[in-house]
């Protein structure tokens, strides 16, 4: 067939019909007739290579952006309408365009493909693995561009049933014992659900015993040892009957009571977070300093990690170590909290602590001592709206739910629980 033959094609099947190549126009204002490609490219001699060659096609309505979002948590506002192509450039920074290639094709319905001028096998599988459809060598030939949008037309996402998307995945995981993730995973948490208005469990994977449930002055009847004891039978329903509710609308799976029987099978924990990603549109889990979960669906590419340590010696070399060993490759997925900080008495420079770390540190919450003294005595709840502590964790929990950190929410709920809070079980 013809390069001509495979233009009428696509032409013909009329979802092409006007040629709108290089509007900047916002990506979901196309209408039936045209399909909308997103094209996501830094260098500009690379983008315009490929901007040119599909300029050509009639019905193509394209929109440029000439940098990779700085973080991928930018992508679904981003995205938010766009049922159309994504293209990625994944030589200006391929470790990253493979994170923004994976990210687009968990959290959105547009079709993803990818350009380079070096198409070297190991990175054409990479590539199709992150979830990329088709794959573009610089420079282009005709043929290949229209017979991509050839099978583009006949595969369109707007023809396909959608599926539920699976709710997102954040883990805290910490250093060292002591460095207070838990209590930053349940601060957290409450704010997320305030903040983003949505679905949110916080599971409790302290080991042998976490206190996630008593730092929000919660009872739990049922815990993750229910889940995992009963993992055959895990659906939905059943993991819903396990929770307790907060009074700030969070869900909690707590941990047990008692030190658990054992250590439960890989399977167990993969797939009692599958069953709470299918009910919540965020699933926040308290992992200690459990390391030995690395191999579990906790640490997936696509998830969160908030790396959590502090100023001491033996935290900062644990830091080095998970980093180096674990996590070197997760790029922004991963998230470095340095915890109770502050500026006086450090002990050691910012430019050294940065070096054992190997990465600056995304995010620095200090040591709110009043917050931590009202939770020790279950004291009267009273908003903690503009305190140091609650304003590092709002941007927190409103970037990872995709909203702007500038933006004041109407109402106010206190970070901690009412007393009446106690015994409150979740509702089916």
């Amino acid at each position: 067939m013809s390069t001509q033959d495979r233009l009428e094609s696509v032409a013909g099947n009329g979802e092409l019909r006007s040629a709108m190549s290089g509007s900047h126009q916002n990506p979901s204002a196309s209408g039936a007739g045209t399909v909308s490609i997103t094209l996501i490219g830094p260098d500009e001699t690379r983008r315009t290579e490929v901007a040119t060659a599909l300029s050509v096609f009639p019905g193509v309505q394209l929109t440029e952006f000439s940098a990779y979002p700085v973080d991928l948590d930018d992508l679904p506002p981003i995205l938010q309408q766009q049922r159309g192509i994504v293209i990625v450039d994944l030589d200006s920074d391929s470790e990253y365009a493979l994170e923004v290639v994976e990210s687009l094709f968990a959290d959105s319905t547009a079709t993803v493909m990818v350009y380079s001028a070096t198409a070297d096998r190991t990175l054409v599988v990479r590539a199709m693995r992150a979830g990329a459809r088709e794959f573009f060598a610089l420079p282009l030939a005709a043929t290949e561009v229209a017979d991509a949008l050839a099978r583009f037309s006949v595969h369109a996402p707007g023809e396909r049933p959608t599926k539920k998307k699976a709710g997102r995945l954040v883990v805290f995981l910490g250093t060292k014992g002591g460095c207070g993730v838990t209590t930053l995973a349940t601060r957290f948490s409450v704010v997320l659900s305030q903040e983003s208005e949505k679905k949110v469990l916080l599971i409790d994977l302290g080991q042998p015993l976490g206190d996630a449930a008593l730092h929000l002055g919660l009872f739990a009847e049922y815990s993750t040892d229910n889940a995992f004891r009963n993992s055959a039978r895990l659906d939905v329903n059943f993991l819903q009957s396990l929770l307790v509710k907060h009074a700030s609308g969070l869900s909690v799976l707590a941990s047990p009571n008692e030190v658990p029987q054992g250590m439960p099978p890989v399977e167990a924990f993969d797939k009692m977070l599958a069953v709470a990603r299918q009910n919540f549109d965020f699933v926040v889990v308290d992992a200690g300093s459990r390391v030995d979960l690395k191999d579990t669906t906790l640490f997936d590419p696509a998830s969160t990690i908030y790396l959590v340590t502090q100023f001491g010696v033996s935290e900062l070399r644990n830091s080095n170590r998970m980093i180096s060993q674990f996590f070197a490759t997760r790029g922004r997925r991963l998230q470095i909290v340095l915890n109770r900080f502050a500026k006086q008495g450090l002990g050691f420079d910012e430019e050294k602590i940065t070096k054992a770390l190997t990465r600056p540190a995304q995010w620095k919450v200090p040591d709110d001592l009043a917050l931590t003294v009202q939770l020790k005595e279950a004291a009267p709840a009273v908003t903690q709206k503009g305190s140091s502590g609650w304003n590092v964790l709002r941007k927190m929990a409103r970037k990872t739910c995709g909203l702007p950190e500038s933006d004041e929410k109407k109402k106010s709920f206190s970070l901690w629980p009412f007393p009446k809070a106690l015994h409150e079980t979740t509702e089916s």
